[in-house]
């Protein structure tokens, strides 16, 4: 239904200003999993600073922390921030996973002068073959380490209900939206390998980036394509503002009380908004004033990738960025 002339004067009355809330935590980007050759100590340790760097990465958002200075201080003390850690045998071999102190990341992250851009939520891969199917998880292996190292996360699709690329590089509202429940993500990277070469799509809250590379063998094709991966979402996402900044934000879609309900709860969520207040409404879209630890622009572009419902929407009178509500 559309937004009828009550709810309306509701809104601009009664909800004028939303106070912030606590934020509620996702899922926990503390935890790496990492190959070992054995159980002695020197391993152990070794494997300690490999996770911890991944973890540091992660938290801090994908940048690059190796120039700051106490970074390799920092490794050199990870087992004293792992708050847990198992080997297991995996097809590959012998893995020890590895869980860290979350309080304790953050406050070295912090020691280290660094400003977090937020965690990334992960990519959805979807790579063919060049005979046509799907790549698995084994053969995306190169792709997959390479992100991870860099602290971006990657996840498969669930055998037998994987998105259908051509519709996922088509940004269908609907595809989109099973991706953002199902995997918890606006970030899709679609990709099609040949022979030592391969053409890439990422799709980020809707919107698309293309290229193509090559290697020597497949495996380098996909270490490249997961530094490709992960220098292109640290332009999107890695953006930091010293000071709060504000905007108007327009978001179309919303066609209830509860949806804007939950679109303010959505927002209120993310760390980097400091205070909303609506403006006005018309038909299924709101506007906005935001205040926020990053450009408007910058804070709409993290909202569509990080799989909250949200596309990047069209520009919209009055509004300095625009999104859509999916259902």
């Amino acid at each position: 239904m559309r937004l009828h002339r009550l709810w309306i004067v509701f809104l601009l009355l009664g909800l004028a200003a939303l106070p912030r809330l606590h934020a509620q935590a996702g899922g926990s980007p503390y935890s790496v999993t990492v190959p070992v050759t054995d159980t002695s100590d020197e391993q152990r340790d070794q494997a300690f600073s490999t996770a911890l760097a991944q973890v540091m990465a992660r938290v801090a958002g994908g940048q690059d922390l190796r120039g700051n200075p106490g970074y390799a201080e920092a490794l050199g003390g990870a087992s004293s921030l792992v708050q847990k850690f198992q080997y297991q045998r995996a097809a590959t071999g012998l893995v020890l996973d590895v869980d860290f102190a979350p309080a304790s990341v953050r406050r070295l992250i912090g020691k280290l002068g660094v400003t977090s851009a937020g965690i990334k939520p992960p990519v959805l891969l979807l790579v063919q073959q060049a005979d046509g199917s799907a790549a698995d998880p084994a053969q995306l292996a190169s792709l997959a380490t390479t992100a991870a190292a860099r602290g971006t996360a990657v996840v498969f699709p669930e055998p037998g209900s994987a998105p259908d690329p051509a519709l996922v590089a088509a940004a269908d509202p609907a595809t989109l939206a099973r991706i953002n429940r199902q995997y918890h993500t606006g970030l899709v990277l679609l990709g099609s390998l040949h022979a030592g070469t391969a053409d890439w799509t990422l799709i980020s809250g809707g919107q698309a980036q293309r290229w193509s590379n090559q290697g020597a063998d497949e495996n380098a094709v996909l270490a490249d394509a997961g530094n490709g991966l992960v220098d292109r979402l640290g332009k999107q996402l890695n953006v930091i503002g010293s000071e709060a900044s504000e905007g108007k934000l327009w978001i179309s879609g919303v066609d209830s009380a509860d949806e804007y309900a939950s679109l303010l709860a959505t927002l209120d969520n993310d760390p980097s908004v400091r205070q909303v207040t609506t403006i006005g409404a018309l038909n299924d879209g709101v506007l906005l004033d935001v205040s926020a630890s990053m450009p408007i622009k910058a804070l709409a572009t993290s909202l569509a990738a990080g799989g909250r419902l949200l596309l990047q929407g069209e520009p919209h009178e009055g509004a300095d960025a625009n999104l859509r509500w999916l259902r």
